[in-house]
């Protein structure tokens, strides 16, 4: 299972491994893109922040944290469903 030090939800680890998630994001500092805690701090109490995370996690998606642009699901792992993206932005969320 995952190592890294979850504060809400356990972490989905298939899904993290299948999207790759770890190589861009860190749970607690920024790496080539923003931790998770910074993401979940900054969208956490934000209106309708899980819909726009959970496309951006789809569909890939403009730079939000520096140059880097969020790369689409296929470019990562593979396709990614509504409610696989629904869980992982929930975990992300939740830290």
């Amino acid at each position: 299972m995952g190592t890294g030090v979850v504060h809400g939800e356990p972490e989905p680890t298939a899904l993290v491994d299948q999207q790759h998630c770890m190589f861009c994001h860190m749970h607690d500092a920024p790496f080539l893109a923003p931790s998770f805690q910074q993401i979940a701090e900054r969208y956490r109490d934000m209106p309708n922040a899980s819909r726009m995370l959970e496309q951006k996690l789809r569909l890939g998606g403009k730079a939000h944290w520096g140059d880097m642009a969020m790369p689409a699901a296929v470019e990562r792992g593979g396709p990614l469903s509504a409610e696989d993206a629904h869980t992982l932005v929930q975990w992300v969320l939740s830290q």
